[in-house]
């Protein structure tokens, strides 16, 4: 629950593309379940979440898909101590408890080449109430989320925009007193932020999307819209962030996780 009562809305995590600059690792695996520090990033994003109450998730699937299915399918008995009855198949005793025990995950076929817009339009069956989070599969930081979505709350609008620091060169946001009034697509230069995923959106956002079109691309055309309708607002956030996009991204995430600087670690 929020300060204010309200329940904590599900998290939509898009985790369907092919990850082609990172294909040293994803040639055989999707990129969500590249691992840094012996766990795939999406762990990561969702303890992340969960850390700030948020348990309910629905992954957008695309391309192998089937082995995040796989992945938490076997969650429990591949990450504990257990002990099975040979005979009975039914009895399972797992050894130790673990902080993931809870969370409510969903899993949603939104297609192999469908693109970011037309995969969170799949999703709206299993996004149920006003509002709900949303954040890529690849991307990690210490972003305080309870503040983000109260801070969307606060202004009403149909969607907040994590604003980040850019550590290479990505779309810019341009913004005006918490306005965004630009959204520039892969700049050449770009010294204010860039989108660093974790949105906010009310469910007006499906206004924007379609589910038919699996070319529509939520960072171009419904965002762009959004700014023209003066309906997206954009959250700063100063703290470093990471997204793994190429294999040098990769490396220097798992240098940080195994040096003990991975400052998106906020869980205990």
């Amino acid at each position: 629950m929020t300060k204010a009562g309200k329940a904590r809305p599900p998290v939509a995590i898009l985790c369907g593309g092919q990850g082609t600059r990172l294909r040293e690792e994803t040639e055989y695996r999707p990129k969500p379940l590249v691992e840094v520090g012996g766990r795939p990033i999406l762990w990561h994003i969702m303890k992340i979440y969960a850390h700030h109450g948020f348990t309910e998730f629905v992954l957008a699937l695309g391309y192998r898909g089937a082995m995040i299915k796989e992945y938490f399918l076997n969650f429990e008995v591949m990450s504990h101590d257990f002990t099975i009855t040979l005979g009975e198949r039914d009895r399972l005793e797992l050894h130790d408890s673990y902080a993931e025990k809870g969370w409510r995950i969903t899993f949603v076929d939104t297609g192999n080449d469908a693109q970011t817009g037309c995969r969170l339009a799949r999703l709206r069956p299993y996004l149920e109430g006003s509002e709900f989070m949303l954040t890529y599969g690849d991307g990690v930081s210490a972003v305080d989320l309870s503040a983000l979505l109260s801070f969307h709350r606060a202004h009403g609008k149909t969607a907040t925009v994590t604003g980040v620091r850019p550590r290479s060169r990505f779309g810019e946001i341009l913004d005006d007193g918490g306005r965004v009034v630009d959204f520039r697509e892969k700049p050449q230069m770009s010294e204010g932020f860039i989108n660093g995923g974790f949105f906010v959106f009310s469910e007006r956002i499906f206004d924007y999307v379609s589910a038919k079109d699996e070319k529509s691309v939520l960072e171009r055309d419904p965002l762009e819209r959004l700014v023209k309708e003066g309906e997206l607002r954009l959250w700063k956030h100063e703290a470093p962030w990471y997204c793994m996009d190429t294999y040098r991204d990769y490396l220097l995430l798992e240098s940080l996780w195994k040096s003990g600087r991975a400052e998106w670690k906020v869980w205990g």
